[in-house]
């Protein structure tokens, strides 16, 4: 498999590292970074001040080279009636989105004295593994510790690995 990241907007490198890292560890796939593209026209909601995560994932199923794409972008991004989303993907789609806006929270709620740069470097890890799990088909799953649980949270973010469990493991690999 080959996943081609698309970086929206000003993306640091040390962001498309990690998000390359993650996805090569767990899913053995060839991993690309795409030339960064600037933010969707039309995606901007001024009456909430965010950004619709659909029109990134629409960018990055035109524009990625890989048989899945994901968008990386700082904006913060919402999608219908949530608050906001760390991510979205469509099942079995070529195309997702996350945005590390909401995740650079300093503190991991304490379950570490990790720095905030290393916290982030998981989030951003577990959040592309997350969202390319859901484009090769994988539900969320009930497992606290499988990287595919539902994750509204820093904090539950940061409780899970950044692994999929047993169960996710055999559907996809």
């Amino acid at each position: 498999m080959h996943v081609d990241i698309v970086p929206v907007g000003e993306v640091d490198a040390p962001v498309k590292r990690e998000a390359s890292a993650g996805l090569r560890t767990v899913y053995d796939c060839e991993v690309t970074v795409h030339d960064a593209q600037p933010v969707p026209d039309g995606s901007y909601d001024a009456n909430r001040d965010q950004f619709r995560a659909e029109e990134f994932i629409e960018l990055a199923s035109h524009v990625g080279s890989g048989e899945k794409n994901i968008a990386i972008t700082p904006k913060d991004l919402f999608y219908r009636r949530r608050n906001y989303v760390f991510g979205l993907a469509y099942l079995d789609g070529n195309g997702s989105v996350i945005s590390t806006y909401r995740l650079q929270t300093s503190s991991d709620g304490g379950f570490s004295n990790r720095s905030a740069e290393d916290i982030f470097s998981d989030r951003v890890r577990k959040e592309v593994v997350h969202e390319i799990g859901h484009t090769l088909g994988l539900e969320h799953c009930d497992n606290k510790r499988c990287v595919m649980n539902f994750s509204p949270t820093v904090r539950e973010v940061d409780v899970k690995e950044e692994n999929l469990c047993g169960t996710c493991q055999r559907q996809v690999l």
